[in-house]
């Protein structure tokens, strides 16, 4: 427990060392009063009254173990170790049937839990998460502020102060704190949908956002990437394999990992062959041509050959791990500014573009260098499955040499050195 000592719910988190030197904290999403915590069993008491709940909470800490042991071991065959990003997200609970939890602390609380179930068994796994986090950082807020949470509490001034705790206490950039104050605000309005609430006071409460730049991939330096020599099989290796061709299909990760045999489309003679399946996120139908290259990858794919030591995909974390390494070893190192903007102040940085490298850089770079091939922007959002121009614009990297080049095609340049 986080505060064993407090006579309140506090938050529970897992604790890994790793050869008696590396302690790696990871927080659960949970917490309980510590008057219903087994210390020697590091479990929630399951017997008495009161506690008829627990024996759910248990089941997610059992899971969690689980989840966090095979990362664990997964890292560990690959030769590094395991990050707390990647822990991070093994304890999230990613089956859509698991039921969820019910924590200590009132009827918001359950609330809150059954919309993070009810966002997971829509399918949208990342998106449940991504809740649960933001659920995390407001019992924080709570528990630190000494504040109940609850339907009625959550006043404009509520949730003024808790931007301000995230900005100033959990260090978030102000992406992140618009992003998490936009998911409190959206599940209070699918409460009050189903009738737990008529509090609508949040909708007063903002944050400003500020887009960073969006990093993706040059024709060189993809180019570079391809021909990297590789021994075939390896880890490194079929990391390349995904995130190609996550470049040459505009596919999220999400997506490319729940590619199935039924989702291939064989070439015909109006048609050449293709994916079709409905995207994760947006549940938008998308049918994304492939070229040769694309078509060899989602073969290997579905025969088997990019699964990892568990006999499945490569998880998010463990990808963007390998990506660094790849990005490093093809000399994508040229230098870029990484700007965090917290409270309207730019916090700039500059680093190895490698190091920014993520396979969401795929699903930019392949809107990127189509577009500056000429195909068009609606053409591109019908591949990605963007659903709206502003939210498609983002992917949009016009760097200073492809502001230039389009410049020159409409414009006579001089030549150099005149």
């Amino acid at each position: 427990m986080k505060e064993p000592g407090v006579d309140r719910p506090t938050a529970i988190y897992a604790l890994l060392t790793i050869d008696r030197r590396h302690r790696i904290k990871v927080y659960t999403g949970r917490s309980i009063h510590p008057d219903k915590w087994v210390k020697a069993e590091q479990r929630a008491q399951v017997r008495g009254k009161g506690n008829e709940l627990n024996g759910l909470l248990n089941d997610a800490l059992n899971d969690m173990e689980k989840q966090l042991l095979l990362t664990h071991a997964e890292s560990l065959a690959t030769g590094t170790l395991p990050t707390a990003a990647a822990l991070r997200e093994a304890a999230a609970p990613e089956r859509p049937d698991e039921p969820a939890p019910v924590p200590m602390g009132g009827l918001f609380w359950q609330r809150y839990e059954e919309w993070v179930s009810y966002t997971r068994a829509a399918g949208t796994v990342r998106t449940a998460q991504a809740h649960a986090t933001a659920g995390r950082h407001l019992r924080e807020f709570s528990e630190a502020q000494g504040y109940a949470i609850d339907f009625e509490t959550l006043t404009p001034t509520v949730g003024d102060r808790w931007a301000a705790y995230l900005l100033n206490v959990a260090v978030l950039t102000d992406n992140t704190i618009n992003k998490h104050l936009g998911r409190l605000k959206s599940f209070m309005k699918w409460a009050a949908k189903r009738g737990y609430t008529n509090n609508a006071a949040l909708t007063q409460v903002t944050w400003a956002r500020r887009e960073p730049d969006v990093m993706a991939l040059s024709a060189a330096e993809l180019a570079a990437l391809e021909v990297l020599p590789l021994a075939v099989g390896s880890r490194l290796e079929k990391a390349r394999a995904w995130f190609l061709l996550a470049c040459y299909s505009g596919l999220r990760y999400s997506d490319l990992v729940s590619i199935k045999p039924q989702h291939l489309r064989p070439a015909t003679a109006t048609l050449p062959a293709h994916l079709r399946l409905t995207a994760k996120k947006t549940r938008a139908v998308v049918n994304v041509p492939l070229s040769a290259r694309a078509l060899e990858i989602v073969t290997r794919l579905l025969a088997g050959e990019l699964a990892t030591v568990k006999n499945g995909p490569i998880t998010n974390p463990v990808l963007n791990r390998f990506l660094k390494e790849l990005g490093k070893l093809a000399g994508i190192d040229s230098p870029i500014e990484v700007i965090r903007y917290r409270g309207g102040i730019a916090d700039v940085t500059t680093a190895p573009k490698y190091e920014r490298l993520t396979v969401h850089t795929a699903r930019r770079t392949f809107v990127t260098l189509n577009l500056g091939k000429g195909m068009s922007a609606e053409f591109v959002m019908k591949l990605t499955g963007h659903t709206s121009y502003k939210s498609f614009q983002r992917y949009v990297n016009l760097t200073p040499q492809r502001v230039a080049e389009e410049f020159a095609r409409f414009h006579e340049m001089p030549e150099r050195g005149e």
